[in-house]
């Protein structure tokens, strides 16, 4: 029994495949739209074992906040289009924010998702925490781990889609001005193979464009020379 056990958590953290869309559709979708002074806290919190997802985005706040969010996540990812770095891509998880806030009281936030190499996933995971008495930004947190070609038949179809179709992807863009500390984590990990992490901090006042993407296809693809082959 403990040895079937090794195996099967061995064969879910070993597959980098497009994980398999649920029969039945469930969605989420939170949108906050709201301007103001005083305290507050916001949060969102997604567990998903059959899509290998942990997401949470959570911040708190006194001072002048002017805010505009929406997070949505999908069991087939063709029926949640999202866009990165300005392509609409199919997606299980998308959230957009746009925000301006100040105060004399710090805004403290934290963002962590992780694709689960336990669940099926890549095992690549970003956390990104903040404390600012000032911040104008513009964040897209996405993800995606099914594959929108799946339930399609059309052969020129499921070439069409596969060709946009961001599988298995772990992202964040931003483009953030603040007063205060700003910092990113990143890293990707595979048993007895890869290693991947990228780390950035910035302290005091600053302007910063990020962009920070792993992603794996479990397509196979033509090979290209040189450059070409970096999807950044």
């Amino acid at each position: 029994m403990a040895l079937a056990l090794l195996l099967l958590a061995l064969s879910l953290a070993s597959g980098t495949s497009a994980l398999k869309e649920p029969i039945q559709d469930g969605e989420f979708c939170n949108r906050l739209k709201v301007t103001g002074t005083g305290s507050f806290e916001v949060g969102v919190s997604v567990v998903d074992k059959t899509h290998a997802l942990e997401y949470f985005n959570f911040m708190y706040g006194d001072g002048d906040l002017e805010m505009d969010s929406t997070s949505a996540t999908a069991e087939r990812s063709g029926r949640l289009p999202g866009y990165v770095s300005g392509s609409k891509v199919p997606l299980n998880l998308y959230e957009d924010t746009s925000m301006a806030y100040s105060g004399t009281t710090p805004l403290v936030g934290i963002k962590y998702i992780h694709s689960k190499e336990f669940y099926g996933g890549i095992g690549a995971e970003i956390l990104e925490t903040f404390e600012v008495t000032e911040m104008d930004r513009r964040s897209t947190t996405f993800f995606a781990s099914t594959n929108p070609a799946s339930y399609l038949t059309d052969p020129a179809k499921i070439a069409q889609i596969l060709r946009v179709s961001p599988v298995h992807t772990v992202g964040i863009e931003t483009t953030n001005a603040f007063n205060g500390t700003w910092e990113t984590d990143a890293k990707m990990h595979k048993f007895f193979s890869k290693d991947v992490k990228a780390h950035e901090r910035f302290s005091g006042k600053f302007e910063v464009d990020k962009m920070l993407k792993f992603h794996e296809n479990p397509v196979p693809e033509n090979k290209k020379i040189g450059c070409q082959d970096i999807d950044c």
